[in-house]
């Protein structure tokens, strides 16, 4: 959705405001401490609910933004897809009509193919050695390919596991998922990956999918707990939830190469550092909320089977492991486990 890059407010309010913010000091002292007073609206979105961590993350970098620029920058966040979905905000960043986004890596990968090996069922031991990896050196290298297509990447967030909901049994082995009508992403790994565990994977997008589960088109699906609460799945006939946690759902906090070059040096410094603190924010969230979900979804009558043996599940997708591109960066994270 296209849109004013930024709210520039009218010459003679920023004149005021250059003034407030010297305390009294005429503008060109502003000038000269790297700002010209002038207030800028960033606009930042995302597509899940506005009480989901994505959001609240955001919301607290606005605030922080808002307050040590002075009022200067302002941040103003859009839940739900209300500027685009995920493709789209991704794609308008790199045109500059899109400001900052949180977002699931898979639009991503169309600027970043690399992104994609990051979707691998069971890539991470757990989550410290996923942050590990992300904050180090092989997230670094990511983050630089992102700048390459006008992407700066701020912070790693997180959508948490992903788990497996169903209408039909209790799922604790691959044998289990054999003839489950399942709703997937449209992502070539997992379909790959639930084909090899006996499944029947139907890609479709998440609009589509709460209908299909309601009516049966299919059986199952997998999201993380948060997810499956916030869109009260045991609504849509899903009984039974296994926490496979087959997938850690990576997410990036972003902010527009184009938004970035606009600013003046000493704000956009802060809009960065304060993205580099929300990826963090966002994952303690996660953590949190991801425990009263699977209460939440218990107390609304979703079985959960939690111990569930992974090891066999692993062992069935490994095949797909060696159709994965990007073999070297696939070794690079197994090994740095």
């Amino acid at each position: 959705m296209a849109k004013k890059k930024f709210g520039f407010i009218s010459v003679m309010m920023a004149s005021v405001l250059a003034l407030t913010a010297c305390g009294g000091s005429d503008s060109s002292s502003s000038s000269e401490e790297g700002s010209s007073g002038e207030t800028y609206v960033l606009q930042a979105g995302h597509s899940l609910p506005d009480d989901h961590p994505y959001h609240i993350g955001f919301l607290e970098m606005a605030e922080a933004v808002e307050e040590r620029t002075d009022g200067q920058v302002k941040i103003e966040v859009f839940a739900n897809s209300e500027i685009g979905a995920e493709r789209e905000l991704t794609e308008g960043m790199g045109l500059g009509t899109v400001d900052l986004v949180v977002s699931s890596t898979a639009p991503v990968t169309n600027f970043v193919p690399e992104l994609g090996v990051l979707d691998v069922p069971f890539l991470f031991q757990d989550r410290e050695s996923a942050v590990e990896v992300l904050e180090g050196d092989i997230g670094d290298e990511l983050f630089a390919k992102m700048e390459e297509n006008g992407i700066i990447g701020l912070s790693w967030g997180e959508n948490g596991y992903r788990h497996i909901t169903n209408a039909v049994r209790p799922v604790e082995t691959p044998e289990d998922l054999k003839g489950l009508k399942i709703r997937t992403q449209e992502n070539e790994i997992h379909l790959a990956a639930f084909e090899a565990l006996g499944a029947q994977p139907t890609p479709m997008a998440w609009t589509e999918a709460i209908t299909a589960l309601q009516q049966g088109v299919v059986d199952a699906q997998e999201n993380p707990a948060i997810v499956a609460d916030q869109f009260s799945l045991y609504d849509a006939n899903q009984k039974y939830m296994s926490l496979t946690g087959h997938v850690y759902s990576v997410a990036i906090y972003m902010m527009s190469q184009q938004t970035y070059d606009e600013l003046p040096e000493d704000l956009r410094d802060i809009v960065v550092e304060e993205g580099q603190k929300a990826g963090a924010k966002e994952r303690d969230l996660i953590v949190e909320m991801e425990k009263e979900s699977i209460q939440n979804l218990k107390d609304n009558g979703v079985e959960i089977i939690e111990d569930i043996d992974t090891a066999p599940f692993q062992e069935a997708i490994q095949p797909v492991y060696e159709t994965i591109e990007h073999q070297d960066l696939l070794n690079e994270i197994l090994d740095a486990q």
